[in-house]
C-alpha cells in the first residue's frame, strides 16, 4: 500500500504538489529534515547527524507500506494464474517492481542534485525528469500532476478495497455466531451454515460509514500512533495464524491446475500489482533516512522479504483451499474462535489503516478548497469534505462489493501507471541528455509496454467481470422475489 507526502502549495486545487504535508512515514517516525546543500555536498547525510530514521525504522516503514489488503487477495490471484504460473508471475512482479523502486531513488538523487533540493517527491521527479527533454519542457508540471492524480485514485481505491474487506470479515463473523466452536478442525472449505439472519454486506458498508467518518476526522495522525502500533502488532499475530493453519492442513495430493485461464490471468495482473503498488512510499522513506546511502539495501531486503511472503502465501493459501478460495484468505478460515478472532483483529488494522491511507488524497484535495473560506468556516468546511470524501469511497464500494474485483480494478487501472509505467519512461527523460545506452532503452520500453498492456487488458477484463455479476445477482434477486 501507497503513502506519499502532499504538498498543499500547488497552483492546483485539483492537482497540488505532494511535498509538505505529513505522510504516514512522517506521521509514525517524524524527523524534520531542514533545507540544505544538495545530495552531493551532503554525500548522503542528513544534517543534524541524528535526525531522519534509522535502519531498521525504515525497513519497518517499507514493509508496512508493502502489506495489508492485497496480500490476503494473492492466493485467489494464484488461482487465476495457476498453480505454477501464479508463483512465477509474482516472482517476476517482484523483480521488476524492484527494479522500478530502484529507477525512481536513482532518478530522484539524479534530479535533486541537479536543481539543488535536498530531496524531492515522485511527482517533482517527473516534473524534473521531463524538463529534461525540450519539447516536453513547457509540458512538465502535467507529468507532476498526472502523478499526483494516479495517486488520489490509487489511495482511494484502497479506501474502497478496506470498505468491502471489513463488511465481507465481520459480516462472515456475525453470520457463523451461532455455529462457532473451539475446533478448528472441521469445515475446511468454511461452508457456512447460516443460521443467524444475513444482510447484505453492502449494509455493513453503511454500518461501519459513521466509525469511519469520525475515525479521519482526527486533526492530527500522532493521535493514531497508539492504535497503530497496536494494529500492526494485531495483523501481524493473524498473518502468522494464517500461515500456521494453511500450511498444516495442505491437502495431499495436490490436483490443481498448473496454469489458469489466459481470461483470468488479467485479473492476476490487477491484483499482484496492488498488492506490489508501494513504490508511493519509497520516496519519503529515502529523503527521511538518517544515512540515505543505505536506502538501496534497505529497499532490496524489505522487498525481498515482501516478495516471499506473497509468493508463499499466494501458493500455500491456494492449494489448502484449492478451488475454494475467497478474494480474501480469511474468508477461508474455519468458524472456531481462534480463526474469527484472526477475521476482527485484522479487520481491526485494516480499520486504523484506513486513516492513513485517506491521509494523503485529503491533504491534497481539501486544503486549497479549505483556503478559499473565512476562517470562521474552515473547521466545518474541512469536515464536510471529509465526510464527503468518505461517503463517496463508500459509494464506489457499494456499487463494486466484490473484493477481488476492486483490488484487480484498482491494480490494473492506476497501481500499473505508478508501479510500471512512469519509472521506465522517468528513467529516460532524466538521462535523456546523458544518453542511454539501446538495451537500456530496449528495457525501458519493455516494462512500460507490460504496464500499459496490464492496464488495458486488466481493467477491461475487471469492468467486464463485474458487469457480469452484477447482472448475475439481479438475476437472481429476481428470481428469488418471483418465487415469493
Amino acid at each position: 500500500m501507497a503513502s506519499t507526502n502532499a504538498d498543499i502549495n500547488g497552483e492546483g486545487p485539483m492537482f497540488s504538489d505532494l511535498a509538505h504535508s505529513p505522510s504516514e512515514a512522517d506521521v509514525l517516525c517524524p524527523s524534520p529534515i531542514p533545507p540544505g546543500p544538495s545530495r552531493t555536498q551532503r554525500h548522503y547525510e542528513r544534517i543534524g547527524g541524528r535526525t531522519g530514521t534509522s535502519f531498521f525504522q525504515t525497513l519497518i516503514h517499507l514493509l508496512k507500506g508493502n502489506i495489508g489488503t492485497g496480500l490476503l487477495g494473492l492466493p485467489l490471484a494464484v488461482k487465476n494464474a495457476g498453480l505454477v504460473l501464479g508463483p512465477v508471475s509474482l516472482l517476476c512482479m517482484g523483480i521488476i517492481a524492484v527494479h522500478c523502486m530502484t529507477l525512481l531513488v536513482k532518478c530522484s538523487h539524479h534530479l535533486s542534485a541537479k536543481v539543488n533540493k535536498p530531496s524531492l517527491t515522485y511527482g517533482e521527479a517527473v516534473q524534473y525528469g521531463m524538463e529534461n527533454v525540450p519539447w516536453l519542457r513547457r509540458h512538465s508540471r502535467w507529468g507532476k500532476r498526472t502523478v499526483n492524480l494516479f495517486l488520489i485514485i490509487t489511495q482511494l481505491g484502497f479506501c474502497c478495497a478496506y470498505f468491502v474487506f471489513l463488511s465481507d470479515n465481520v459480516k462472515q463473523v456475525v453470520e457463523a455466531a451461532n455455529t462457532t466452536t473451539f475446533n478448528c478442525h472441521v469445515n475446511l472449505t468454511n461452508q457456512t451454515q447460516v443460521l443467524v439472519p444475513s444482510f447484505d454486506s453492502r449494509l455493513y458498508m453503511l454500518c461501519f460509514l459513521p466509525a469511519i467518518i469520525l475515525l479521519v476526522f482526527t486533526p492530527n495522525l500522532k493521535y493514531l500512533a497508539p492504535f497503530s502500533l497496536v494494529a500492526n502488532l494485531v495483523m501481524t499475530a493473524s498473518l502468522v495464524l494464517i500461515y500456521f493453519y494453511s500450511f498444516a492442513n495442505i491437502p495431499y495430493p495436490i490436483d490443481l491446475p498448473k496454469v489458469g485461464r489466459a481470461k483470468d490471468y488479467p485479473l492476476f495482473f490487477g491484483m499482484a500489482i496492488f498488492a506490489f503498488e508501494g513504490i508511493g512510499v519509497v520516496l519519503p522513506l529515502e529523503n527521511k533516512m538518517q544515512r540515505p546511502q543505505s536506502f538501496t539495501l534497505v529497499l532490496y531486503l524489505g522487498m525481498g522479504i515482501v516478495t516471499f511472503l506473497y509468493i508463499s502465501l499466494g501458493t500455500v493459501g491456494y492449494i489448502c483451499f484449492g478451488e475454494h478460495i475467497g478474494s480474501s484468505i480469511t474468508l477461508n478460515l474455519p468458524n472456531c474462535w481462534t480463526y474469527q478472532a484472526v477475521k476482527l483483529l485484522y479487520s481491526f488494522g485494516i480499520f486504523i489503516t484506513f486513516a492513513l491511507q485517506f491521509y494523503v488524497p485529503a491533504e491534497i484535495l481539501i486544503p486549497p478548497v479549505v483556503a478559499r473560506v473565512s476562517e470562521r468556516w474552515e473547521r466545518p468546511v474541512d469536515l464536510l469534505l471529509r465526510s464527503a470524501l468518505v461517503m463517496f469511497t463508500c459509494a464506489l464500494a457499494v456499487l463494486v462489493p466484490e473484493l477481488d474485483l476492486v483490488i484487480s480494478l484498482v491494480g490494473s487501472f492506476s497501481s500499473s501507471f505508478l508501479a510500471l509505467v512512469f519509472p521506465p519512461l522517468l528513467q529516460m527523460v532524466t538521462f535523456h541528455s546523458e544518453g542511454l545506452s539501446p538495451w537500456v532503452a530496449l528495457k525501458n520500453v519493455v516494462i512500460s509496454l507490460v504496464g500499459l498492456v496490464g492496464f488495458v487488458t486488466g481493467t477491461y477484463i475487471a469492468i467486464e467481470e463485474i458487469v457480469t455479476r452484477s447482472g448475475h445477482k439481479h438475476d437472481e434477486a429476481f428470481s428469488s422475489y418471483m418465487v415469493q
